[in-house]
């Protein structure tokens, strides 16, 4: 059998504080603090415990070169190599540990960088329920926060004093600034209005759709979306959760952006829908009734095909997602429809519903639209008034 160290790999010192009574008695302040370490590798499920001599195992080992199993056993103790090879550390030819391997090859051919690929697969969540949380805990309002938190942050920043800034023209008003000045996140959603076919059709097609596709030369497409992306790659897929559209059957869909069609992938019945729509955003309430949902999900590959290992790959790709989210609140609103955006949402319930490798393809974000309420139960940011007119109470 041959062995080899895991192709991605942080180890992070973590510090636990325990009370102490030696401590105390020696006249300290009864506290102790111990050091534990864990490994971070993205090709596994969780992170591993780890301890210094296993350690110092892994940083003997690269990540390229295969060793004999038997040859190291002289050098390390067997148990604690067999040990790291459970734990999916360490990475062997044997068919015994063929997951942890294909895995590890799944996340190498990837062109992930290793940092990139940590933050991504260990900030996914899975069965959180903040929006549970946060009505537990009490704290649902600004005011709530700033009496939990204190006073946040300024809310401008000025680096001279006011004496010295240079004043600009007053801005001119077009009719995008209309449309700008009803932009809200909509809290408030009216669930037995379904949104008319075309008006989905549309807002799909202006946000997701490709505008055009150019065929570069055999096997290298791109495509045009009416937003920025990082290396015109447009990485991002549009996974669709329709609830309340005209002629549409509720379901999962993905939308396939130069046909302008859905792609049906499965139908579960109301009550499954509806509670997968609230694992899907974390049980945040206020946003199950939307009649559309869409999940941005990253196809990393389309991206580190060009930018291979690069440092800002990953941040290309979020700002993809917030580029589209955008668009989309612009063409909801325009159609008198309320959009919301969330990256509170739990990733892996998503990825398991549409059948997705997380560190091939991944939810960065869900956005989604439908018909305001008539009333606004919920609090949405709405300073100047143009969405909720005056009289209508808004909770704060």
């Amino acid at each position: 059998m041959r062995i080899r160290r895991c192709g991605h790999l942080l180890i992070e010192p973590r510090e636990q504080i325990e009370f102490s009574l030696e401590s105390l008695a020696d006249g300290g302040d009864g506290i102790a603090a111990r050091i534990e370490l864990y490994a971070l590798a993205a090709h596994l499920d969780a992170e591993v415990a780890v301890n210094a001599d296993e350690v110092a195992i892994l940083n003997s080992l690269t990540a390229a070169t295969w060793r004999d199993f038997d040859a190291l056993a002289a050098e390390h103790s067997e148990a604690r190599l067999r040990g790291l090879l459970e734990k999916g550390l360490l990475i062997s030819d044997a068919p015994e540990f063929a997951t942890a391997r294909e895995r590890d090859e799944t996340l190498r051919a990837a062109n992930w960088q290793p940092h990139a690929a940590t933050a991504h697969y260990f900030g996914r969540w899975r069965g959180v329920t903040s929006g549970d949380d946060t009505d537990n805990s009490g704290v649902t309002t600004m005011r709530d926060l700033f009496a939990r938190l204190g006073a946040p942050p300024p809310h401008v920043l000025e680096r001279v004093p006011k004496s010295e800034r240079l004043g600009l023209p007053q801005p001119r008003h077009t009719p995008l600034d209309d449309l700008l000045a009803r932009r809200a996140t909509c809290r408030n959603f009216d669930a037995d209005k379904p949104v008319d076919r075309a008006a989905f059709a549309d807002i799909m097609h202006r946000v997701f759709g490709a505008q055009a596709a150019y065929e570069i030369h055999a096997d290298n497409v791109v495509i045009k979306r009416n937003s920025p992306s990082g290396g015109g790659l447009h990485p991002t897929e549009a996974y669709v959760v329709v609830q309340n559209v005209d002629g549409i059957a509720p379901g999962l869909y993905h939308y396939h952006p130069i046909d302008h069609a859905l792609e049906p992938l499965s139908h579960p019945s109301a009550d499954e829908l509806r509670g997968f729509i609230r694992m899907m955003v974390a049980a945040q309430k206020y946003f199950g009734d939307a009649a559309v949902f869409v999940v941005m999900a990253a196809r990393f590959a389309r991206t580190f095909w060009k930018y291979r290992n690069h440092s800002k790959a990953y941040r290309a790709i979020i700002l993809d997602v917030g580029h589209l989210s955008q668009n989309l609140y612009l063409t909801a609103t325009e159609f008198d429809l309320g959009a919301f955006i969330t990256a509170a949402i739990n990733e892996v319930e998503i990825e398991q519903a549409f059948g997705l490798d997380p560190l091939i393809e991944s939810p960065l974000a869900v956005v989604g639209f439908g018909h305001r309420g008539a009333e606004c139960v919920t609090f949405e940011f709405d300073p100047n008034r143009a969405v909720w007119p005056e009289g209508v109470s808004q909770p704060r």
